[in-house]
């Protein structure tokens, strides 16, 4: 039986889990902390905590796994937290644990383009801002002892969506018009996603994860105060302050789809109405 690590067993990772459990790979799932691990104990595979930036935790952990996904998160922090979850991590897992396959999930804010254009995996990524630069440096580590990079969109999913929540909570405003493009996916989509890495060839380098549709900020904010019956927010031509570098750009997926690929969400509208509002019954959904 083919054995599995899911290093960052968290939103993503717990799902991702699910899925190569089900599909009777032999699973272990680390996450942060042991409160987070106990959270996880009634799961059909084993949940440790290990801290990927310390190496000799990680060598004590050990293990020998087919493949290792790495799909820590930051959780807000700055870039000293993205160099010892990102690339300390990733470093630690390559050369501790040998793989022989190895996966890691960097995020399309690497893309700095900022005039709409259409971005694929060809596409210069020269990120300005220091987390960015970080993720970039991990991804040419990774590259460079061959694994392959998964450059996520936004996730959103059961119980978690930034725009929803800014919206409801009369947080959101429309930037510059609302003419910024939102790139994003869906957590199960994502989770499918890197299932479908996994069986990829092995030279498969970068591919992104996002969905069929980029939008526009007022395209999803104007959905959902339509769907909910609310005002449009405010406009504001505040710039805003991203912990990733401003941008804006539409992400492609095409190379991910000749892989096998194909989104149960395609964009945000199908996830929010079949996925994300259901849960929402006191607003309407």
């Amino acid at each position: 039986m083919k054995r599995v690590l899911i290093a960052g067993c968290g939103y993503l990772g717990v799902a991702t889990a699910d899925l190569f459990q089900a599909a009777q790979w032999e699973v272990e799932g680390w996450t942060r902390s042991e409160q987070s691990a106990a959270e996880l104990s009634g799961k059909p595979y084993r949940v440790g905590a290990v801290d990927l930036a310390d190496l000799d935790a990680v060598a004590r952990a050990g293990g020998d796994f087919e493949l290792v996904i790495h799909c820590a998160s930051s959780r807000g922090g700055g870039a000293e937290s993205y160099r010892r979850i990102y690339f300390e991590g990733a470093r630690n897992l390559i050369e501790r644990l040998r793989p022989k396959r190895f996966l890691f999930t960097s995020s399309t804010s690497v893309y700095a383009q900022t005039n709409g254009e259409w971005v694929d995996e060809t596409s210069a990524a020269e990120p300005r801002h220091e987390t960015g630069k970080i993720l970039r440096e991990t991804e040419e580590f990774v590259r460079a002892n061959g694994g392959t990079i998964a450059r996520l969109a936004g996730i959103y999913g059961p119980g978690r969506s930034a725009l929803l929540r800014k919206f409801l909570a009369g947080e959101a405003r429309l930037e510059n018009g609302g003419a910024h493009y939102q790139n994003q996916a869906h957590r199960d989509d994502v989770a499918a996603a890197l299932f479908v890495l996994a069986s990829a060839p092995n030279d498969s380098g970068i591919v992104n994860v996002v969905d069929d549709q980029p939008l526009t900020q007022r395209e999803c904010y104007a959905w959902l105060a339509a769907k909910l019956n609310r005002p449009l927010p405010p406009e504001s031509v505040a710039p805003v302050e991203r912990k990733r570098g401003p941008s804006n750009k539409r992400v492609s997926n095409q190379k991910l789809r000749t892989l096998g690929w194909v989104p149960q969400f395609p964009n945000f509208r199908v996830g929010m109405q079949e996925s994300i509002l259901p849960a929402y019954p006191e607003i309407g959904a």
